[in-house]
This record gives C-alpha cells, sequence and structure tokens, in this order.
C-alpha cells in the first residue's frame, strides 16, 4: 500500500526546493550532478529547442490529443532576456499557427516582465495576444505565487477586454479563488483551474484534501454553468473520476489537461472514453523548477526519474496511445 503522507511530504519539500537558487546554482555547477538531472527532465520537457516541442505537439495530435506549448522560464529580471523571450513566443505562435490546427500558448506574465515592470509585461502581453489573433492560435497565461496574483489578474483584465483569444489559469487552493472567478466570468476567454503548486501560507491556501477536491469541482462546474470554456488542470485520477460522475469533464464547455509525461497511460484511457485531452508540452533549457513541479504532482515520478537518470530517458512519446 502506498503510503501517501510520505508522498505528501515529498512533494512539499520538491516544491520548497524549486525555489532555493541555492540549491538550482548547485546544480548548474555540478556537471556531473547536472547532466544526471537533465536526465529525468527529458521524461517531462520535450527538449532545448522548440522544433523538440513541435514535433512532440505534431505526434501527440496525430493521436487526437489536443495541445498546450510553452517556452519555459519565469522571474526574469534582465531587459535583453525578457525580450529574447518575447521574440521566442512570437516565433512559436507562428510556428503553431502553421501547423493548421488551432493551438494554444501558455507562458507565464513574469518570462516577458512582470519581473521588471507591470507596464512592460502589459505591452508585450497583448503584442503577442495580437500575434495569436493573427494566427489562429490562443494564449493561457498560468498563475504564479500568490504574492503576484493581484498583478497577474489585473494585466489579464486590461487585455482580455481587448483580446478575446487570452485565458487565465486560477489556482484551486487559494482561499480567494471562488472571488477572483465570479470577477472574471463577464469576461472572454478560456479559464484553467489548477490545484495549486506553489508552496502558500496557511492563511492564504488549503492543503491538499478532499476539501480541496470539492473546492476545485465547485470551480469547474460553475465555470461550466456560466458557459465559460474550462480546461480541467490535474492529474489526481480520484478528482478526474469525480468530475467525470458528475459529468463536467462531458461539457462541451470543458476539457482535462496534463503535463507531458505525467500519467500518460490516465490520458490515453480519458481520451477513449471520448473526453477532449488536452497535453501540456514545455520546451527550453530552464527546466529546474518544472521538473521539481512536475515530480511533485505525481510524486511516484521519482522512481522513474531515478531510473531515467541511472540509464537516460528517451521522452514520453511512446507512452502516449
Amino acid at each position: 500500500m502506498r503510503d501517501t503522507t510520505i508522498e505528501q511530504q515529498f512533494a512539499e519539500a520538491l516544491k520548497s526546493a524549486a525555489r532555493r537558487q541555492d540549491v538550482k546554482q548547485h546544480l548548474k555547477q555540478s556537471p556531473l550532478l547536472y547532466g544526471l538531472v537533465s536526465r529525468a527532465a527529458r521524461r517531462f520537457v520535450t527538449g532545448d529547442a522548440m522544433q523538440d516541442a513541435l514535433d512532440a505537439a505534431a505526434r501527440l495530435e496525430s493521436r487526437a490529443y489536443l495541445v498546450s506549448l510553452e517556452f519555459i522560464g519565469e522571474n526574469v529580471t534582465s531587459l535583453t532576456e525578457c525580450r529574447q523571450a518575447v521574440q521566442q513566443f512570437r516565433e512559436l505562435i507562428r510556428s503553431a499557427g502553421a501547423m493548421g490546427r488551432p493551438g494554444r500558448i501558455s507562458l507565464d506574465l513574469s518570462h516577458i516582465g512582470l519581473s521588471i515592470d507591470s507596464e512592460l509585461a502589459s505591452q508585450h502581453l497583448q503584442e503577442l495576444a495580437q500575434e495569436a489573433g493573427l494566427n489562429g492560435c490562443t494564449l493561457m497565461i498560468s498563475m504564479e505565487e500568490s504574492a503576484k496574483t493581484d498583478s497577474i489578474l489585473a494585466l489579464y483584465k486590461e487585455a482580455a477586454s481587448r483580446y478575446p483569444q487570452i485565458g487565465i489559469t486560477l489556482q484551486a487552493h487559494l482561499y480567494r479563488t471562488p472571488g477572483d472567478l465570479e470577477e472574471l466570468l463577464p469576461l472572454q476567454g478560456s479559464l484553467r483551474i489548477v490545484k495549486g503548486a506553489y508552496q502558500e501560507p496557511a492563511l492564504q491556501a488549503m492543503p491538499r484534501s478532499d476539501a480541496l477536491n470539492e473546492r476545485f469541482a465547485a470551480l469547474v462546474r460553475r465555470c461550466i454553468q456560466a458557459k465559460r470554456f474550462v480546461s480541467a488542470a490535474t492529474h489526481d485520477e480520484p478528482l478526474i473520476e469525480k468530475l467525470v460522475q458528475e459529468g463536467l469533464l462531458h461539457s462541451e464547455h470543458s476539457e482535462l489537461e496534463m503535463l507531458y509525461g505525467i500519467r500518460p497511460e490516465l490520458s490515453g484511457r480519458m481520451k477513449e472514453a471520448g473526453l477532449r485531452v488536452r497535453i501540456y508540452l514545455t520546451y527550453g533549457e530552464a527546466w529546474y523548477l518544472y521538473l521539481c513541479h512536475c515530480l511533485a504532482e505525481h510524486p511516484p515520478n521519482i522512481y522513474t526519474a531515478v531510473a531515467d537518470m541511472i540509464r537516460g530517458g528517451n521522452g514520453a512519446d511512446e507512452n502516449y496511445k
């Protein structure tokens, strides 16, 4: 029998390690350690280059999955790096549009300027929204630590009033989220509901629990009632079963979204059951934080990660049916 208490403790430890710059720097400065951990990252990150993600997207789309693409990065404080990221997203939008299918591009606002200046982030977001509109793509803004929530929502509201192709992510574990959702429902654009990957103060966020699953389902239900398209982003099988039993994932206004490399067999089963299933694909070299969150999302993946470190990982494509 799995010890879920130990798994939860492990997940919390990973979330803590994900935010520690000293751990990240030690990893980068140790060629042996970096090489080993990068092997584990290959299962969850499509590769360093944009073409890696586009190739994986084409393979998954040929198997009837929807995809979301992201160039990994956040908390960029260099103006040069910020502008390079915006240019990379612009090229990604054009390339995704050229694939001939409706595409979704995900991004962190702190990757395109929020950690430098909110006006800069707003300008970049609207530029990318225009590009997305020209290329038949949508943008999905990811949610970051709760300290940034007000800024992220403010920029989203400003942009969404002009660009309906922009969506926003909400974290179910934050106590404020039901109120935030009500404010957002009159706007256009898709919504994505996640449990929440960041460690937050106990007064601001719920712990992983049955109550959190109930909150998650309630948020998805409210979106559907309001006829707002919603991505239920989770790998929690009991929660997915709950959403299915309540008919929330068979709605024309909903889909299931899962991270590349996590529970591919579950993704396949849900797709075969007739659900819309979207796979979230990432690429880039800034994979450390993302890898920690992937392992924390499904702690049993640590065993696969260790095996990949020893024998090398080849990505997750072959596991998607």
